[in-house]
């Protein structure tokens, strides 16, 4: 079960964003599940249409590092009724990710970043500006 409030999901959220953005490593692996799952429907080297799927604390750290080199600006988002992000490159979309928060570690991170299915979705950033 997801955490009951918003306002706690949105910590542990921050906190992962502020990990990866300081390229720490310990921090962003003290925040995920142990059995954390990450799905995003791109990824570099990964054909059209295909989507990945990663498992475990220390895997989905090095991934979320790896992000920590793009120049990203990050907003709280309400996805689904749960706390999440928007991701902006350059003013656009880069990614969504919708964030499963429980007991005070995050257990699941939904990404949709493939730029055809962005294009399609009706987004309004809040406080983007």
């Amino acid at each position: 079960m997801p955490d009951a409030t918003l306002d706690r999901q949105r910590e542990v959220i921050d906190a992962f964003m502020a990990a990866a953005r300081d390229g720490d490593f310990e921090a962003l692996v003290a925040v995920l599940h142990p059995d954390v799952v990450l799905r995003t429907d791109t990824a570099p080297g990964l054909p059209d249409g295909a989507s990945l799927e990663l498992r475990g604390a220390e895997t989905v750290a090095k991934r979320a590092l790896t992000f920590s080199r793009f120049d990203l600006l990050q907003r709280p988002a309400l996805i689904n009724g749960a706390a999440g992000v928007v991701s902006l490159k350059d003013g656009r979309p880069f990614s969504i990710a919708a964030v499963t928060v429980s007991g005070g570690r995050i257990v699941e991170l939904d990404f949709i970043a493939d730029p055809e299915r962005l294009a399609r979705l009706d987004l309004t950033v809040l406080g983007a500006g």
